[in-house]
This record gives C-alpha cells, structure tokens and sequence, in this order.
C-alpha cells in the first residue's frame, strides 16, 4: 500500500447501521484515477461487494458526496452507492443480517487504476463498522406465553412510544428493523410466527390471539408510554398489519409497506373462529426471466373477484391511524393496486384516517438504508428465486425517505404520557 494515501470514513469509521458515512480519499496524485472498493460478507458467509471509478481533483483528493462516479457499480454522484449497490458473489442472494449484536462490517479500499479486469494495486483501506444496536439499548429475549421474540429498548427513563415489529414471513426472527428503531427512541418488540426456537416450522393458519397477547405484554413494560401501538410490518406481514388495526383494541398507528389489501395464503383464526378465509395464488402465472428468477407479479388471485371478496380486511373498522407505503415497481405483486383498494375501502367508508406514500423505481424489500439492493433471491411461498423489482439507485432513495417518514409517523401517532409509566410504577 502507499504510504502517502489516505482512506477515511466520515465522521468516524464506526456508526449506525442507518447512518450515512462520508468517503473521503487524500494523497493521490493530481487528476489520478482510481477504483474505491467495497466488500461486506453476510450472517450465511455469503461476500457482497461494489467498485466505483474516480478521478482525483487537483489536490490529489476524492470525495463520493462531491465526486461522480464515472463506472463500475453505479455512475454519477452517490454518496453511499458503495454501501447500496453491493451484489453478491453468486446468484439470487439477499443480504442477510437479522441478528442485532452481529455488525454489518464493510471494508473499503482504493486502487491504482485497474486494467483488463486486473485489480489495480491497493492504495489504502478502511474498515467501516455498522451497528445494528446503538448504544444504551437493551435487548430482551421474550418467552412468555405463547409470545417468541426480542424486547429492545431505548436508554432513559422514557416515556417512549411501543411498536410492533412483525418481520414474521419466512419464519425465525429479525431484529434489524427493530433494534434501529429502538435506537430512535421507540420500545420495540419483534415476534416470530413460526419456525424460531421452540415454534413449529410451519404453519398452516394464523392467530390473531397471538398479536393480541404481544398487545397485552407490551402494556405491562415499565417505559411505555403510549396509549396504544404502533404496527410496522412488510410484505404478507402488511396484510396481518392490516387484521390486528382492525380487530383488535389498542392500535394507533399501523405502517403498512408493500402489503396485499386482503388475507394471503394462509387462513386467519381469532378465538378460535376463522375470521378470514386466504387468498391464494395461481403458480401457473409465473413468467421466467433471463436471470433465472420468475416473476411472480400476477399470481395471487384477485381480490376483488366476487369470489374472493370474503379474503378482505374490513380495514373500515380500523381506529387508529395508516401509513400505506407501495413501491411502483414491486415485482412480488400489485403492492400500488393493493394500495388504491385499500384508500378507496376507507374513502367509501367516510374515512380519513391514513395516508400515503409512492415510490418510484423502487422494488419490493423496501428496508432501513444503506443496505445492499436485492434484485433477486428465494421466494418462501413460490419455491424458487423471484425478482423483487426496483431500479438500484431510485429503491436506495426510497429507503431513506421512507425511514425518516416511519419515525416521523410514530412519533406524531403513538401519543407518549408520562402518567401512564406513573400509573404503573
């Protein structure tokens, strides 16, 4: 390496998982070209890496805030593009990182100009450490009940808004999502439906009771202030989103991203009593690509079909306040249809009690920033790799708007009373 180059990572080579950092490159030559890499490797030992070329000032100096790229990964002025456009070593892989305590650890690098796809000699390196937990949160396995999951808590003595992370489809547990917003001042707890510790590996029905008991079990945690809670959920998670701010007392506040507007794939049981039949999909819809992933778009039912009207969440009945978010491009499904049926239900309702949200050019796991894009990977209910949607660029775009405008919603939305930690205490 060059003893004069130097690589830093701004304002400093450790941060928050959804924190933005800042490469800055110094010692080069004036108007030299270089190659800044990155390279991260996931909980499944899977390697994820990004390059971008760039030619130095006049000072000898590369700054990605200021500085377009002129190829590899991506091109123009990205300042986190690195961190986005990682693609994995084999085909089909999501950037897996669901386990709270486990870093998301990058090492960056700068290189002499290659040529015919010869790594140019190494410069300089940095690594950039990403916490999924800040400081002063507290993480609590939760085994109580028929409850399965982890309790993440912010430092202080509150009082602090409680959300309920449903991370559920695929089965285990994430708690990426969770312990990041528990770092912007949420109490958050995110369950497991199936296939995590002691539950089943599969499922063949849903409970609401279960939502309802996590409800119950958030009321007795001594820095909750909230009246009620808020509900963040993605994908076939939107739709049970959509079924607890519905049926069950409590919900405030329910953020419902890239969700179907009726019951998917598996019947929903409350008290013992099927309340929603499923909606199911017809496989022989499937398209296959070039890539070797299908696209799964159109292969759930419709449901707005006389038949399968019974499917529907009564979202009307629902007191509390939504937060529809769908991406244009969502190749998993209609998630923009979804949406439309959903703000038309509650308008012909008399409703107004949600709002909404568009992103263009933005695929289907729509997730905190600065993660790598996922194009394609294995689809649990399908069986095989499905493209996800999105434009790279423009989905990374949407993920930090869209981040902001969750905390911003739970914030205005879940109402925090000191009285209520009085009363318990």
């Amino acid at each position: 390496m060059s003893s004069q180059v130097r690589l830093r990572l701004l304002p400093r080579a450790r941060c928050l998982f959804d924190e933005p950092v800042q490469v800055k490159v110094a010692g080069l030559r004036s108007r030299q070209v270089v190659t800044v890499r990155a390279r991260s490797t996931d909980e499944k030992g899977v390697v994820f890496s990004s390059s971008a070329t760039y030619r130095a000032d006049g000072g000898g100096e590369v700054d990605l805030k200021r500085d377009p790229s002129l190829t590899g990964s991506y091109t123009g002025v990205e300042p986190m593009g690195l961190l986005w456009s990682m693609r994995a070593d084999a085909l089909h892989k999501r950037f897996q990182s669901t386990k709270s305590l486990n870093p998301h650890v990058v090492k960056f690098s700068v290189h002499e100009e290659e040529e015919e796809e010869e790594e140019g000699r190494k410069l300089a390196e940095a690594t950039n450490e990403r916490l999924l937990i800040g400081d002063g949160v507290s993480r609590n396995t939760v085994k109580e009940g028929n409850i399965r999951g982890v309790l993440f808590t912010p430092p202080g003595e509150g009082p602090f808004p409680a959300v309920l992370d449903l991370y559920t489809f695929g089965g285990g547990l994430s708690e990426k999502r969770a312990s990041l917003l528990a770092g912007r001042g949420f109490v958050v707890l995110t369950v497991a439906l199936y296939g995590h510790d002691d539950m089943a590996k599969n499922i063949k029905e849903v409970h609401l009771d279960y939502f309802e008991e996590a409800i119950e079990f958030f009321k007795k945690q001594d820095k909750v202030g909230s009246k009620g809670v808020g509900v963040i959920s993605i994908s076939k998670s939107g739709d049970l989103a959509l079924s607890i701010a519905s049926y069950l007392p409590g919900v405030e506040a329910t953020v419902w991203i890239n969700g179907c507007s009726a019951n998917t794939f598996l019947p929903l049981y409350y008290k013992k009593r099927q309340i929603l039949p499923a909606l199911m999909i017809d496989l022989s819809k499937i398209i296959p690509s070039e890539s070797g992933a299908f696209i799964v778009k159109n292969v759930v039912h419709n449901p707005l079909a006389e038949e399968n009207k019974a499917t529907l969440v009564p979202v009307e009945h629902a007191e509390g306040r939504f937060l529809f978010v769908a991406s244009e491009d969502d190749l998993n499904w209609d998630s923009k249809a979804y949406m439309d049926m959903l703000v038309e239900r509650l308008q012909r309702h008399g409703k107004d009690n949600f709002e909404s949200v568009c992103y263009a050019g933005a695929g289907h796991y729509l997730e905190p920033p600065y993660g790598p894009y996922c194009p394609s990977s294995f689809h649990g209910v399908v069986g095989r790799p499905v493209l996800w949607g999105g434009e790279p660029s423009s989905h990374a775009a949407a993920e930090v708007h869209l981040w902001k405008k969750i905390q911003e919603f739970f914030r205005i939305h879940l109402c925090c009373d000191a009285t209520q930690i009085k009363a318990k205490l």
